[in-house]
């Protein structure tokens, strides 16, 4: 449960790191800039927690699937960029490749 719940963090920091990234508008802005460069190495941080109990693979696997399939999300909400169903079958495609490495055992 623990390492569930690190793993979410290290997700959502990456996620939060990533949005505010293109919002410094190369690190020409302060706070998201600060932003960055705080929650970059929270992310990394949490995840080599995570790393403790999950395999190295299945845990980035999941930590980079996730936060890509959320930033494309936030591309398009936000920032009006498309979606085509190109883009969309290669998300299923990562996911779903997440998934079958979760399935294979993700404790080392």
């Amino acid at each position: 449960m623990v390492v569930a719940l690190q793993l979410a963090a290290a997700i959502a920091a990456e996620i939060i790191a990533t949005t505010s990234l293109r919002a410094s508008d190369g690190f020409t802005r302060l706070w998201p800039s600060v932003v960055v460069c705080v929650c970059y190495p929270l992310s990394f941080y949490l995840l080599s927690l995570v790393l403790r109990q999950i395999s190295i693979g299945v845990a980035y696997a999941v930590w980079s699937a996730a936060g890509t399939a959320v930033i494309v999300i936030i591309g398009v909400v936000a920032y009006g960029e498309t979606l085509n169903l190109l883009r969309v079958v290669s998300l299923l495609l990562v996911v779903l490749g997440v998934l079958g490495l979760q399935l294979s055992g993700t404790h080392r």
